[in-house]
């Protein structure tokens, strides 16, 4: 379901904006303290489980990618030599 927008008056004048910019920064302090109350700090043990998860996919993603490229430069560079040799 589409959800419309108000959209506020914008200040006509450049002096007009200019001061506006204490009351938005100030709105948006007070939205930025109220979402970071809302922020929690994982524990030590979710911490080590999803640095391992991390850890062990790196060396996964390494290995394949070292085999991908073994494999495409093997080929190449046979196909390099068959191609000089005639």
């Amino acid at each position: 379901m589409a959800k419309t927008i108000a959209v506020t008056e914008q200040p006509s004048t450049g002096l007009q904006q200019l001061k506006s910019q204490p009351a938005r920064l100030g709105e948006f302090l007070k939205d930025v303290r109220s979402e970071m109350r809302k922020v929690i700090s994982p524990s030590r043990a979710e911490v080590q489980s999803t640095t391992i998860v991390v850890l062990v996919t790196v060396f996964i993603f390494a290995a394949y990618f070292w085999l991908v490229d073994n494999i495409i430069g093997r080929a190449i560079e046979a196909l390099l030599h068959h191609l000089t040799q005639h």
